[in-house]
C-alpha cells in the first residue's frame, strides 16, 4: 500500500517549521530530508526514522520497524503519535543532528 497524499500533507504541516525540510517520492513512498540528509522514510503511511543516539534519547518508547523489504532496522513512528509537533520536531532534528554530513556526489565523465 502506498502512502496517500493526505497523510503526506499531515506531515509535513506538522513538520513545517523544520528549517530546508523536503521529501522525494520513491516508488510510491517517500525518503524524509533536513538540509539535505536523508533522516527518514514515510512507507504505508508510517513515519520511519533512522536510529541515532539522540532520537532514541528522545523517543526511548518507540519499537524497530522495517520501512521496506531488506531495510535496516528504523525507529517506527506510527501516524497517532505524529499529533504532537513539538515532540515530533524534537525527533526530526535530533535525529539530523546525529547523522554525518552527505557524501559529495562523484562528477559523471563524459
Amino acid at each position: 500500500m502506498a502512502t496517500s497524499a493526505e497523510i503526506m500533507d499531515f506531515l509535513l504541516d506538522q513538520l513545517s517549521s523544520v528549517n530546508q525540510l523536503s521529501t522525494r517520492r520513491m516508488f510510491g513512498e517517500y525518503c524524509v530530508y533536513v538540509s539535505g540528509k536523508p533522516v527518514g522514510f514515510v512507507c504505508d503511511d508510517q513515519l520511519y526514522m533512522k536510529i541515532t543516539p539522540a532520537g532514541r534519547h528522545v523517543a526511548p518508547q518507540l519499537e524497530e520497524g522495517f520501512p521496506y523489504p531488506g531495510a535496516k532496522p528504523y525507529l517506527l513512528v506510527t501516524a497517532d503519535r505524529w499529533e504532537d509537533r513539538d515532540w515530533l520536531i524534537e525527533l526530526v532534528l535530533a535525529t539530523y543532528g546525529d547523522l554525518p554530513d552527505p557524501k559529495p556526489r562523484k562528477k559523471r565523465k563524459a
